[in-house]
């Protein structure tokens, strides 16, 4: 009797462990990732901003607003990190971005997410923009695990005409199309503005997806990247903004809001909603040169300052444990791949080492972050590309600060920037250091002289107006150790000079030639 009651109870056993596997519930989560380019902390409706975002507001308040994530201040960087897990320096890709005729990519030997994705049985589509080479074919989306892609191999296309303009080494300036479907040319979209038509393509693969296989969308929109370019009924409501630039670019934010609005009623309408994760992140902090803000953090894209690094970012999902929250533990664009992956069920084998972390339980649990540390970045060869009002043409002290921490074994002339904890130490110029006003604002303000070691508390100092290296020598000395290690398993820098045989021709477009 004992023997029979103890079989049954293993059957049930077996049967309650075997059942969810042939379940709906049991499925591989759909996975949509919507990259934003050049979204500023000021620039989302529930950051105070004047522009209006409804779907990004409701959406995120939903789901898990991540208030302590970071990106990398320029978008070929931000996206490298995204697909490979991995800290730029051990990329080599360290330095500023993949112009059009530079002859590289994410090197070849790197397992990128979607490849991984694939692996664990999802179909990949990505719709937008690349940005991480295509100077030869084994570079392009395609070629790098994705099953579909509609969109730009580079950046800074119109977004009527879709051509994009950029010196040859000729010094010839470059008028071509850069639109493709799948590797081939798509031409026939002049005058379709770009949000909305990249937001058809998506919708279109939401609609014919097959709900019983997981998908993987990668959306990486155009906006809100200059040039400034809306249809004018999404100005109209900006009225009351006086700057012009500001005023465009609030337009162009509005249709990039509407945009996500679209996708998430796609997902919706489908019934995929139901077992979906949709990240939203921009890719690196707005350009007050055209129009974006990050009030009140200190600096703007480009810059290793909270307004370059620190980004606009949340989870949306039926699936979180702990919707409707705030989440103010430490993340970086690096912990998607391990976190997607393993959202899927799949396996990290074939990757190098990653620098990003599994975060799913910080940000659907509540959980601590398992991240303590950030390097946010080490470029011996960084130039300042934009103007900067009121800079200082050299930093303060530069000869004894330099003396001071020269035994530790880092150069702190040299771009650098690491978080560890509450403390963020920059070394070098970080980049236009100044706090552009709240737009509608005061003149821009600036205080006190650069020094080549800066250390901040970023939990009570987030807008880093207070720097305290003076009082915290031991913190310094640590995190210059840090920076020393981090260089030590640096790559060298990849950065070609351009190839003439880039060069589409007056009647081509830009895309592989190697």
């Amino acid at each position: 009797m004992h023997v029979r009651k103890c079989t049954r109870t293993s059957i049930v056993v077996l049967f309650l462990l075997i059942i969810p596997l042939f379940t709906a519930d049991s499925q591989p989560p759909h996975i949509v990732f919507i990259f934003a380019d050049d979204f500023g902390w000021n620039d989302v409706g529930y950051h105070d901003s004047e522009i209006k975002t409804p779907n990004l507001d409701t959406l995120s308040a939903t789901g898990v607003r991540l208030e302590n994530y970071y990106v990398q201040p320029l978008c070929t960087p931000s996206r490298n990190q995204l697909m490979t897990g991995r800290y730029q320096i051990h990329t080599g890709m360290q330095h500023q971005i993949i112009w059009p005729c530079q002859p590289y990519c994410v090197p070849l030997e790197e397992k990128l997410l979607p490849q991984l994705l694939k692996q664990a049985g999802y179909d990949t589509h990505m719709v937008g923009k690349w940005h991480l080479g295509m100077y030869r074919k084994d570079c392009l989306p395609t070629r790098r695990g994705f099953d579909s892609f509609f969109g730009y191999l580079t950046g800074s296309e119109d977004y009527f005409s879709h051509v994009r303009c950029h010196p040859l080494p000729s010094k010839l300036n470059r008028c071509a199309l850069d639109l493709r479907d799948g590797e081939e040319v798509a031409t026939g979209y002049k005058g379709q503005y770009s949000t909305e038509l990249l937001t058809k393509r998506v919708v279109n693969l939401i609609s014919q997806h097959d709900p019983r296989k997981p998908a993987f969308l990668y959306v990486a929109l155009q906006a809100v990247h200059g040039p400034l370019q809306v249809p004018d009924r999404y100005v109209a409501p900006y009225a009351f903004i006086k700057d012009p630039q500001r005023r465009l670019y609030a337009g162009m934010v509005s249709a990039m809001d509407e945009a996500v609005g679209n996708i998430t009623a796609a997902l919706r309408e489908t019934g995929l909603w139901n077992n979906t994760v949709l990240v939203f992140s921009t890719d690196n902090g707005g350009q007050t040169l055209s129009g974006g803000s990050n009030w009140p953090l200190r600096g703007r894209k480009a810059s290793l300052w909270e307004g370059g690094v620190r980004g606009v970012a949340f989870v949306a999902s039926p699936l979180l444990q702990q919707p409707g929250t705030v989440s103010r533990e430490l993340i970086h664009v690096s912990d998607w791949l391990p976190t997607l992956v393993g959202l899927a069920g799949g396996q990290l084998n074939g990757t190098k080492t990653l620098d990003g972390f599994d975060v799913w339980k910080t940000i659907s649990h509540g959980n601590t972050s398992p991240r303590l540390e950030l390097l946010h970045n080490i470029d011996p060869l960084f130039v300042d590309m934009g103007e900067c009002p009121g800079r200082d043409e050299e930093l303060s002290s530069r000869s004894s600060e330099d003396r001071r921490w020269s035994s530790l074994g880092f150069n702190v002339s040299v771009h650098a920037a690491i978080r560890f904890s509450n403390w963020k130490l920059l070394t070098g110029y970080p980049g236009c250091d100044v706090w552009f006003p709240r737009p509608g604002g005061s003149s821009t303000t600036k205080t006190g002289a650069l020094k080549p070691v800066m250390l901040f508390d970023i939990d009570s100092d987030p807008e880093e107006r207070a720097e305290v290296s003076d009082h915290f020598p031991l913190v310094v000395e640590f995190l210059l150790r840090r920076l020393n290690h981090h260089q030590s398993t640096a790559r060298p820098i990849v950065f070609p000079d351009d190839d003439p045989r880039c060069d589409p021709g007056p009647a081509g477009a830009w895309g592989p030639w190697a």
